[in-house]
């Protein structure tokens, strides 16, 4: 039920406000109240669920008619003012409002996930709509919403037919003294991550998602439901200042008919509930696909870190892949730049398929940039019987880039075939809205021969907790990773990603057998996540759950030292857990018995880490392991 309540600035009841409030259980619909010099008033939403470190937002309009909106999150605020507005070729939307009137409603959303951090997902959040009057009597909506997980606002124009935005005044106000770190901007974002604080941050363009954090509060800003009908955005700051201000990727966007706005978002909480948030995909579009049961994630062989284009263009060495695969329970393979010889690739897919695995082709954006080509090629890959797409190089985040997203997206589920961005943008959403995306590069991959461990010990914190991330983790033939073999692995459990492209060459994977049987076992997807320890750029524990099983992940960049991990999260009862660690002659692995108020405790050499699986005891069990569906 949605609740609609006008307050005319001069015609504000006080006790009908409050009548509204306690009839609506709080003060979710507080009225607009005077500044604190009388020159202006100012509105405020706060979250569904009552609790001391309950956030809410401030949304206030000086004497002007300027907006600004600041975040508390309980007693402290953690965003302080910060400009809110947009500016068309028709009006100045940022300067001379007149509030109209507010609206307000609780919104409450259960949807089901294909991919992520958990597949079952329940969002609750309260939403108000201020509506403004500006320049030419033009109408402006700021819609803003909050949650245990976060803020958001977007913005609508109601009556516009046709135009274009030409910029957006949104900014993020931070503590000069928060702590920061940011990525520098790039439409593939892959740039490695900077430490910093918020104002002593280097001026220039930042990309999403962007963390800080500001006493017990961390904040990730980011953006969501990003499509074709706007541009995508980037953060500009200037050093000595803790704003970050919204740069549009397009310098005008155009608008045809009523205008709605992606959502301008900020992740907040401790670090655990910032870590373990869907507050990205929650206020996003519903799913566009009503039957997901052709979407299945899993475990994928990518040769491409294991030979390049050569191995692509070898039906031979696709095969020997095909047949890890198969001897594994991996349900796919991948065949990267280089394949596009037809003449053999029917014949790689009716191979694969006699040995119950699946192939995923490889192809630049501009092979499907036209709807000729989509409809050609799309249905040349259900022919051939091709399970789904690695689509590469789009670089860019303008309007017509995401409408070329929009039309992709569209026509791979049509044709029921899933999808790997790489090359591209992060997820903003993408994946509740289209659920056959199961994964997205948009990070400094392991193709990069100079990985840095800071790196990979801060995205858990960043770009991984807006969506699925393919950083094609297990090249140990590379032989440049800056962390020990059982920290690599751990990265299986430690990134989360539909589709997990596994970039070991057959040889490595022969050489690590305690890391085959770990591969064999470990899951894409989960029922739970829980972090349990860490620090953006010092290292990550987690556990995921899926059935009845619980899979650790640590990846550390400390010293060597011994690792100690509480259980409590696994709940009452007896508990066999398998840890595997870094030993003198390679992985090993141990088993022991323990209850929920027990300390798992694993010696880690300096920049290492582990894994391990823990599944409910009971009488003659010696290992977590389950059957493995091997092919033919």
């Amino acid at each position: 039920m949605t609740m609609r309540q006008r307050y005319p600035l001069f015609r504000y009841k006080p006790a009908l406000a409050a009548t509204l409030a306690a009839v609506l259980g709080g003060a979710a619909l507080t009225a607009p109240r005077a500044g604190a010099e009388g020159s202006g008033v100012s509105w405020e939403v706060r979250q569904p669920q009552s609790s001391s470190r309950a956030l809410s937002a401030t949304v206030a309009l000086d004497g002007s008619g300027a907006l600004t909106l600041a975040v508390r999150r309980g007693g402290t605020t953690v965003l302080q003012p910060a400009p809110v507005g947009l500016v068309t070729d028709k009006a100045d939307l940022t300067t001379g409002l007149r509030p109209e009137g507010r609206s307000d409603r609780t919104v409450t959303e259960k949807y089901t996930a294909t991919t992520g951090k958990r597949l079952d997902r329940v969002a609750r959040m309260h939403e108000t709509r201020l509506s403004f009057t500006g320049a030419r009597g033009t109408r402006i909506d700021v819609v803003v919403r909050v949650s245990d997980q976060g803020v958001a606002y977007r913005y609508t124009l109601p009556d516009t037919k046709d135009g274009s935005v030409r910029r957006e005044a949104s900014a993020f106000q931070l503590p000069g003294n928060a702590s920061a770190w940011l990525t520098p901007y790039e439409a593939s974002h892959e740039q490695h991550h900077t430490k910093s604080t918020a104002s002593g941050a280097a001026g220039g363009s930042y990309g999403y998602p962007a963390l800080f954090r500001t006493g017990s509060s961390y904040v990730l800003l980011s953006e969501s439901g990003v499509g074709g009908g706007y541009s995508g955005s980037r953060l500009t700051h200037r050093s000595g200042s803790g704003r970050y201000s919204l740069a549009l990727a397009d310098s005008r966007v155009s608008i045809d008919g009523a205008l709605t706005t992606p959502w301008r978002a900020a992740v907040i909480g401790d670090l655990q509930g910032v870590t373990q948030s869907t507050f990205t995909d929650d206020i996003a579009p519903p799913s566009r696909i009503g039957d997901t049961s052709w979407i299945r994630p899993g475990k994928v062989a990518w040769s491409w870190l294991a030979g390049g284009r050569p191995v692509q263009r070898s039906l031979e060495s696709q095969k020997k892949f095909v047949d890890y695969s198969a001897a594994h329970g991996w349900p796919y393979t991948l065949v990267d730049d280089g394949w596009a010889d037809e003449k053999w690739m029917p014949e790689l897919v009716d191979y694969a398929s006699s040995r119950g695995v699946r192939i995923l082709v490889w192809m630049r954006w501009t092979d499907l940039d036209t709807a000729a080509e989509r409809d050609t090629t799309l249905s040349r890959m259900n022919d051939w019987g091709v399970a789904g797409l690695k689509l590469d190089f789009i670089g860019s985040e303008s309007q017509q880039r995401f409408r070329w997203y929009d039309d992709v997206l569209k026509a791979t589920a049509d044709h029921k075939l899933l999808v790997n961005f790489h090359g591209s943008t992060v997820p903003n959403g993408m994946q509740r809205t289209w659920p056959h995306v199961m994964t997205l590069e948009a990070v400094r991959g392991a193709e990069y021969r100079n990985g840095v461990a800071r790196d990979l010990a801060t995205y858990p914190f960043t770009r991984n907790v807006v969506g699925s991330m393919d950083y094609t983790p297990m090249a140990l033939q590379r032989g440049s990773h800056p962390h020990s073999t059982a920290a690599e692995l751990a990265l299986s459990v430690v990134y989360e990603s539909g589709f997990q492209n596994f970039a070991g060459s057959l040889e490595t994977y022969g050489r690590h057998p305690q890391m085959e049987r770990f591969l064999e076992q470990v899951p894409t997807v989960w029922d739970d996540t829980r972090l349990l320890s860490g620090r953006p750029g010092g290292g990550a524990t987690f556990a995921r759950r899926s059935q009845d099983r619980w899979f650790l992940g640590s990846y550390l960049t400390g010293g060597a030292h011994t690792e100690r991990t509480p259980l409590r999260f696994l709940g009452s009862g007896r508990w066999l857990v398998e840890t595997v660690r870094d030993g003198r002659d390679g992985l090993i692995r141990v088993t022991r018995r323990v209850d929920s108020g027990d300390t798992l405790t694993v010696a880690v050499p300096a920049k290492g880490g582990f894994v391990a699986v823990a599944c409910p005891d009971k009488p003659g069990l010696t290992t977590c392991d389950r059957p493995v569906r091997r092919g033919k």
